[in-house]
């Protein structure tokens, strides 16, 4: 099975692939140069890699705030080619981490990561029957059902973001008024990463590409420090003024020609036959 994501979305596959219980790898392409791979498993979503993230154990772990700078040095210096499975049981017999932390871990960087695919409305596809990730890795099953409302979610939040934070090539800085400190502040890790990047010279689009980040996470993040006023938005020399008026999910859906609806119904009426 292969395409263009104009006329099939993203949902639509996972809603094919899980109606047809199907095993394999979805390849996605976009002519910017963005590459990405969905693995499913009898229906169900077990593994999701964009660009040369590889989503190693390690680096799953310390996203999700489990393991320190300092733990992640000693253990990528030490741990070497170690597959996910052996790393996964010597960091819980050494204390660093339990079951449950690698499997939530793997858990909500796998959603994170398709959840920016889910907005991907350009590219081709295709879809390699029986292909999954290597056997060393750990991979948690995801029912596509939840994957699917959740996104439906996202999508509702994130044309709220983009309303409220429409261009992201402005830069960030520190308001120098009295009393914006990030002291005593309880930020997340990814809060951190972000807010290390602050400079009027970085756009908010290159924090983001720094960080690996999608435009919704990003967003998500700025939006958050800009409420509580610990930072302020900056206008590079170089930056576009935002476009005004206009609801962003109809320029979206302006510019995005429609969907083959009836092919897909007779694919979807197709694999329910089967």
């Amino acid at each position: 099975m292969k395409g263009n994501l104009k006329d099939f979305s993203t949902t639509q596959l996972f809603n094919l692939v899980n109606l047809a219980r199907k095993t394999g790898t979805l390849y996605l392409a976009q002519e910017n140069g963005n590459r990405a791979s969905i693995s499913f498993r009898e229906g169900k979503l077990i593994h999701a890699q964009v660009g040369e993230r590889n989503g190693h154990l390690a680096h799953v772990l310390h996203r999700a705030g489990k393991l320190s700078d300092d733990q992640v040095r000693i253990i990528r210096e030490r741990a070497g080619t170690t597959g996910d499975k052996q790393l996964g049981l010597l960091l819980i017999n050494a204390g660093y981490v339990t079951q449950s932390d690698i499997v939530q871990s793997i858990q909500k960087y796998t959603l994170d990561v398709v959840y920016g695919i889910l907005t991907w409305n350009d590219g081709m596809f295709r879809f390699e029957d029986g292909v999954t990730p290597p056997p060393d890795r750990i991979t948690v099953p995801i029912d596509l059902e939840n994957v699917i409302i959740e996104h439906t979610r996202n999508l509702r939040e994130l044309e709220h973001l983009e309303r409220e934070l429409p261009n992201l090539d402005f830069a960030l800085r520190f308001p120098e008024r009295p009393g914006a400190s990030l002291r005593n502040i309880n930020l997340s890790v990814d809060e951190w990463k972000v807010v290390s990047f602050i400079n009027p010279k970085n756009s908010i689009r290159q924090i983001a590409r720094a960080n690996n980040m999608t435009d919704m996470q990003i967003r998500q993040i700025v939006y958050g420090l800009l409420q509580a006023g610990l930072v302020e938005l900056v206008r590079p020399p170089s930056a576009t003024v935002p476009t005004q008026g206009g609801d962003p999910r109809r320029r979206r859906m302006a510019g995005q020609p429609q969907l083959k609806k009836t092919v897909v119904n007779k694919l979807i009426d197709r694999i329910r036959s089967l």
